[in-house]
């Protein structure tokens, strides 16, 4: 027995002797923050081939810095090529794709909720290409709604207007918001909010061409780009999108409930030079004219080089 006990010491000794190198932890996938926004939009957190704890603790190995997760809140098993993820009795709960779990198998691309953060998975035999890949989508996509958001829609549009001067080509960008939106989230409080929006941006996705862009612009607020659309295919497409939604119900918490949306639309047809913070006051312009006209309806124009003034000086 003591022959054994040396030689099993020895060989653990052998292992962690200065001067020969410890393999590091083989990571199988990343779990990505992608919210809420901000700083820690886009930080990776690997997951090796050993059980891992999640939670605000700073001896987790997955230490989350964020008052509504708990000190040890979740815990990754290793299991085949992937990970059981148990929710270990936090006070915020853990959720998968929107679900609560108590213990979950993850796959590919699922979304991990802690207490109030979202963590996308990634586990595939590529899993650095996946970040990035993931990390340029988290630039270009809203987080609640999933649609572009405002900082896609204001690249895309930059470069449209370049093409519509440079061709003399035309081009239409429509923006709309919910008629008294307040009312509903007073109604449902904010996640009803959360979920009306989520379903206007599904209904309105549906209804545009693939050349053209829906994006949230801020708040209630949606914009949609067109390229090569005139003013009259520009109003066709707003008035699509207003009747979709006017006799669209949702349901939320058991409750139907309708909305209506107001609609501004402004085209051009490449004969101005036009700065993308040019032609979204004009539109957000013609937005609050079909507000002030009684809501649920479009208003648009065609914008024209006489008009170059007015795009400057802003809403009346």
């Amino acid at each position: 027995m003591a022959q054994e006990t040396d030689h099993d010491l020895t060989v653990e000794i052998s292992n962690t002797v200065p001067g020969v190198p410890v393999p590091p932890p083989l990571v199988r996938a990343f779990l990505v923050h992608i919210f809420p926004p901000g700083p820690m939009l886009g930080s990776r957190y690997a997951l090796s081939d050993k059980p891992m704890d999640l939670g605000r603790d700073t001896a987790c190995e997955v230490s989350i810095d964020d008052p509504s997760v708990s000190r040890h809140h979740a815990r990754f098993i290793p299991e085949g090529d992937g990970f059981i993820v148990i929710d270990l009795h936090s006070t915020n709960g853990t959720s998968v794709n929107k679900v609560a779990i108590t213990q979950c198998k993850l796959k590919d691309g699922d979304d991990l909720r802690v207490g109030n953060c979202i963590y996308r998975y990634l586990a595939s035999g590529n899993v650095e290409a996946q970040y990035h890949e993931e990390i340029h989508r988290l630039t270009i996509t809203d987080v609640l709604t999933h649609i572009s958001n405002r900082r896609h829609l204001l690249q895309c549009l930059k470069k449209e207007l370049v093409r519509c001067a440079r061709y003399h080509r035309p081009m239409a960008l429509v923006l709309f918001d919910i008629d008294h939106f307040k009312e509903i989230n007073d109604r449902f409080g904010h996640l009803g909010g959360d979920f009306t929006l989520r379903e206007l941006a599904h209904c309105v996705v549906g209804t545009i061409r693939k050349e053209g862009l829906v994006s949230r612009f801020g708040g209630d607020e949606f914009a949609v780009l067109l390229p090569e659309a005139n003013l009259e295919m520009g109003l066709n497409a707003a008035e699509r999108i207003r009747s979709l939604v006017d006799n669209h119900t949702f349901k939320y918490d058991q409750s139907c409930f309708a909305i209506t949306v107001s609609l501004g639309v402004a085209a051009t047809a490449g004969d101005l030079d036009l700065t993308p913070e040019e032609i979204i006051v004009q539109v957000d312009t013609l937005l609050y004219q079909a507000k002030r006209e009684g809501r649920n309806r479009v208003c648009g124009r065609t914008l024209d080089p006489e008009l170059k003034h007015e795009l400057m000086a802003g809403p009346k």
